[in-house]
């Protein structure tokens, strides 16, 4: 019996690495899509929302599964719960993905203003990176890299502010242009929020391996780690 119980423990930590990892690749692709007005890319990234929503759902159902049939012990629920705290997070990160591309799409053939062509892409892989290490930290139960990675928000958030005054700036001069703008910070604001959701994966982390669950502020944490 708990050889099937850990086989099943270790099948949905294998499916939250692999949402995760197209979930991380899916961020930069959307990004990428919207720099270069791709509407092909950006209708993909759409659809491909149906499929994460669906295994987001599965996933919950099979962890309630394991906790209504299995009676696990308190290190397993930790697990169990961290599991369905990260694949929701997992599906919220894809569901702003899904509004960029959306946005691309609503936007049309109009470029975008040449600083966000030049940083959204940066943006765009530090948020991915964030998540890569959060999803390293679940696999790996690294409690000291789940703390690390919050602090690497602050570049997001400094590209997403320095971005935001450049749209508020092409408002002021282009008055007829602010529909335009708004979508663009709107797209700005999906990014930023796609890395803050992965700082509450970094949370789930550290209670899954204390048992003490605490909402991390930037301030606490020590550098980024490493590439």
């Amino acid at each position: 019996m708990r050889e099937s119980f850990d086989r099943e423990l270790q099948r949905l930590e294998a499916e939250i690495i692999r949402m995760g990892s197209e979930v991380e690749e899916h961020l930069t692709q959307v990004t990428a899509a919207f720099v270069e007005r791709d509407a092909v890319t950006a209708r993909r990234m759409i659809a491909a929302d149906e499929a994460i929503n669906e295994r987001r759902i599965q996933v919950g159902l099979d962890a309630l599964t394991l906790i209504a049939t299995q009676q696990p012990m308190a290190r397993d629920l930790r697990l169990i719960a961290a599991i369905m705290e990260i694949v929701g997070e997992l599906e919220r990160i894809h569901d702003y993905i899904k509004g960029i591309g959306k946005i691309s799409l609503n936007i049309g053939p109009t470029p975008v203003l040449p600083t966000i062509a030049a940083h959204m892409p940066e943006m765009a892989e530090t948020a991915r990176e964030m998540l890569h290490l959060s999803l390293k930290a679940f696999a790996e139960r690294d409690k000291e890299l789940a703390l690390r990675v919050p602090a690497m928000d602050d570049k997001v958030d400094f590209l997403f502010n320095h971005l935001y005054a450049d749209v508020v700036a092409y408002v002021m001069e282009n008055p007829l242009g602010t529909t335009h703008a708004n979508s663009l910070e709107w797209a700005l604001h999906n990014l930023e929020r796609s890395a803050d959701r992965t700082i509450n994966i970094c949370e789930w982390v550290v209670y899954m391996v204390t048992g003490v669950y605490r909402e991390m502020s930037m301030g606490e944490y020590e550098s980024p780690p490493a590439a």
